[in-house]
């Protein structure tokens, strides 16, 4: 099946009266959930209580949403010191799901849902795939994983609530996958970006592309570049759509990309988004990198103060070439956690992929950052699969390989690294979020 058109996708506007609300219409929508919301947590959630009180902050100080700024940040440490059910604005017979992500601590990240909550989860993913030119006759291949995991979960919401058929085959048995979105003519695939590459090659492999009814792929749940996306939208003749969310927040859903793709549209109506710089929490300019802040305006279960999501992104508020006015947030350079210093330098896993992907062939987008620490020095090494179009025995046409890929790679990141290449498929594959850095450092 051909691509469809892209003037098609502009049109497709799932709630125009909210999609395209003028800025004042939105403050004032805005100021009137957060006031009714942080009502509402300081007399139901006694950890925002205390936390305003020690900030000196009544409910009757915040007039609109210009104030946001006088109310507490929420982590997620937070989260788990109140772990499960610690955060609830609502009695627990009230909550009808719950969510949660693995914590490094053992314990999950749970978020809890009211059945209102889950609606407008759903009513979010439906704005989402109308974004990616999707309606109710598509059929959408769900391969994120169910479970406590939001992604399969939140697809699934979305797709209900857009009328389409879900396909509910969450990750693993990339066979199975292949036959069933074959089999059962799936127009559109959800995944991690990085399952999707997977996915790709392997529908190339099988030979399977001119059989298949795919025109769209929504991913998201880890970072990812451009080039990646371009990539991916090449060897499957589609148009791939990144969606952001957290599981703290809602689920997938809570921004998207048009099919212009400059940043991803966030529903500010539900959620509003603040990036501040992480240093003194002080509010960034359009198009300045900081980080990315929510607040839960309207959820029910287990509303959110300014939650430091510990992404990188920068906003902008301009109206998009596709009529919608909500502000687009930028495909994130990493995440504050994400980010490994190597010798006083900042380095990102999305500069590594984007470094690769830029040098038009030699190289599979699929890499390892390995830092070590040799005589107190950093050391970073960059294990890279050579594409199998070019791989060959001769030490000497590999060895030019590996001296360019280095240098690709200094001017990147501002810092000398080792290459490692290895050949195709060496790398693990991952059906879930892609392992990009193993740090043997003490730190």
């Amino acid at each position: 099946m051909a691509k469809v058109a892209r003037e098609d996708w502009k049109e497709r506007i799932r709630d125009p009266k909210i999609e395209c609300m003028s800025r004042d219409e939105m403050s004032t929508l805005q100021s009137e959930r957060l006031v009714r919301q942080v009502k509402n947590v300081y007399e139901n959630v006694e950890f925002y209580r205390k936390k305003m009180d020690v900030l000196g902050v009544e409910p009757g100080d915040i007039k609109g949403i210009e104030d946001i700024g006088k109310l507490p940040f929420t982590t997620k440490e937070d989260l788990r010191d109140h772990y499960p059910f610690g955060l609830l604005a609502v009695p627990q017979e009230k909550i009808v799901r719950v969510q949660g992500t693995s914590g490094t601590t053992g314990k999950l990240t749970l978020a809890s849902y009211t059945q209102k909550d889950v609606d407008v989860w759903g009513e979010c993913v439906a704005r989402a795939l109308t974004m990616a030119g999707l309606t109710s006759e598509d059929r959408i291949h769900v391969c994120y994983g169910y479970g406590l995991f939001t992604g399969g979960m939140g697809l699934d919401l979305g797709a209900r609530a857009l009328g389409a058929m879900a396909i509910p085959m969450s990750a693993g048995n990339t066979k199975r996958q292949l036959m069933c979105m074959e089999d059962f003519g799936a127009t559109a695939f959800a995944c991690t970006p990085s399952y999707a590459m997977y996915l790709a090659e392997a529908i190339q492999e099988e030979g399977i592309l001119d059989r298949l009814q795919i025109k769209a792929s929504i991913n998201g749940a880890e970072p990812w570049t451009e080039e990646m996306r371009l990539k991916l939208e090449r060897m499957l003749d589609i148009n791939s759509f990144d969606i952001y969310g957290l599981c703290e927040v809602t689920g997938p859903g809570v921004a998207m990309d048009c099919i212009h793709h400059k940043g991803l549209h966030v529903y500010e109506d539900y959620f509003y988004p603040e990036v501040l710089n992480p240093a003194d929490q002080s509010a960034c300019a359009d198009g300045e990198t900081g980080e990315l802040v929510f607040t839960t305006l309207a959820k029910e279960g287990m509303p959110l103060l300014r939650y430091r999501t510990k992404d990188l992104t920068s906003i902008d508020h301009s109206v998009c070439e596709c009529g919608r006015t909500l502000p687009r947030i930028q495909k994130f350079t990493g995440r504050t956690d994400d980010m490994k210093v190597i010798r006083g330098v900042n380095v990102f896993p999305t500069q590594v992929e984007s470094a690769l992907l830029s040098m038009g062939g030699g190289v599979a987008p699929h890499y390892l950052m390995i830092v070590d620490r040799e005589n107190n020095l950093d050391v970073l090494t960059v294990m890279v699969e050579v594409d199998e179009r070019y791989f060959s025995d001769e030490m000497r046409k590999l060895d030019e390989l590996k001296n360019r890929v280095g240098a690709v790679l200094k001017q990147a990141l501002g810092v000398a690294v080792r290459v490692k290449l290895v050949e195709p498929k060496t790398i693990q594959r991952s059906e879930g979020k892609a392992k990009r850095v193993i740090d043997n450092r003490q730190l």
